[in-house]
């Protein structure tokens, strides 16, 4: 199918636009105009055309008057302003028959399309197709009946013509044959003797191309090996590294610098050891604190004055306090990274959005 010319048709409404194309008519666009007479109202496109089951019968009889039934009324599109401006169509009139198109609504619509070719790209009728068959496809022996019947005499023709082709291949084979060039190249033995070299340097040789000077000697390539590496040695530098990195974790965990995981996905980090009592379900803690955001912001605190005071375990705090503060020691420092699920969860706190994850740096000033 190929678009051979652009067509477009202004429907306004209340009026009735009626075409007979020229050619094979394809509707591609349907939009509102540029002026809205109802800025939020839905105007419908219709469109009438003739049954196709009655214009075969006017083929056969001509009929004088036309009956409703004759035609048939379908909505090509509904264009509503401020939401659908505009729909894409896919519709095909045909040449020569009678298309009615009418408004249903207050603004004007604009429809557009091709005149199209239907048939530009199949081959002509009278084309060569058959021709692609392979011989054996053109003729099928498995279609030739059995019980065809052969003259004799037909056949004597055929005995004197594969005498000829016999005497043609005697004669061909008496004819002396064209001596066969010898070869230009020297014997084995002498490239051999030319090409030796030291036994050193065969194995290098399987690794590079020959390459030959002007008087036919091979010149040797330098080829460069790699030491292999004892086993051994690798083996006891894989050994130490592994030594040295679980010493440094070992080291990184006293100095406070790796995180552990809790209950509920509570993560701990001791920045600086405490002694004296340690804190534990039931006891009351006094606490330092600073309570951020991930992005920084501070959204509780405190530093000075009177310090907070709780009894752990005891759900007087959130959760993440109660299982992030156990364990800790008097004058002892951590930080604490709160999950949701352990903080406020989908709760709103003041300046703490839902589904917030909280970081607390504690510092621990009494346990009684």
């Amino acid at each position: 199918m190929t678009a051979v010319a652009v067509w477009s048709i202004v429907l306004t409404p209340g009026e009735k636009e009626t075409i007979v194309p020229q050619a094979d008519l394809q509707i591609k666009n349907a939009a509102l105009g540029e002026t809205l007479s109802d800025e939020s109202g839905r105007t419908t496109v219709k469109l009438t055309y003739l049954n196709p089951a009655k214009m075969d019968d006017e083929e056969e009889e001509e009929v004088d008057q036309e009956s409703p039934e004759d035609e048939i009324t379908t909505v090509l599109c509904s264009l509503t302003a401020g939401k659908i401006e505009q729909s894409a169509c896919d519709l095909i009139l045909e040449k020569d028959e009678e298309y009615t198109f009418e408004l249903i609504g207050k603004n004007t619509v604009h429809l557009y399309g091709n005149y199209i070719d239907q048939f530009a790209d199949q081959p002509p009728h009278d084309s060569d197709m058959e021709s692609d068959m392979s011989d054996e496809e053109a003729y099928n022996l498995d279609d030739v009946s059995s019980d065809v019947e052969v003259n004799l005499d037909e056949l004597h023709g055929l005995e004197d013509d594969a005498k000829r082709f016999e005497e043609l291949s005697d004669l061909a084979e008496d004819e002396p044959k064209a001596e066969e060039p010898k070869p230009s190249k020297r014997p084995r033995d002498d490239a051999m003797d030319t090409d030796e070299q030291p036994p050193e340097k065969v194995s290098k040789k399987k690794k590079a191309k020959k390459q030959k000077g002007e008087d036919g000697k091979a010149i040797p390539v330098a080829v460069e090996e790699k030491a292999a590496e004892p086993k051994g040695e690798k083996e006891e530098e894989k050994k130490a590294d592994k030594k040295d990195k679980k010493k440094q974790k070992a080291a990184e965990e006293k100095k406070g610098h790796a995180y552990k995981e809790l209950a509920g996905g509570v993560k701990i980090r001791d920045v600086k050891p405490g002694d004296g009592k340690t804190a534990k379900n039931g006891a009351k803690v006094s606490m330092r604190y600073i309570g951020k955001l991930q992005n920084g912001k501070i959204f509780d605190k405190n530093t000075d004055g009177k310090p907070f005071t709780f009894k752990l375990g005891s759900g007087e705090v959130i959760k993440g306090w109660d299982v992030g503060v156990a364990g800790m020691q008097i004058g002892a420092e951590r930080e604490i990274i709160v999950p949701p699920a352990m903080g406020y969860g989908a709760r709103k706190m003041s300046d703490i959005p839902a589904n917030s994850t909280l970081i607390f740096e504690v510092k621990c000033l009494g346990i009684k």
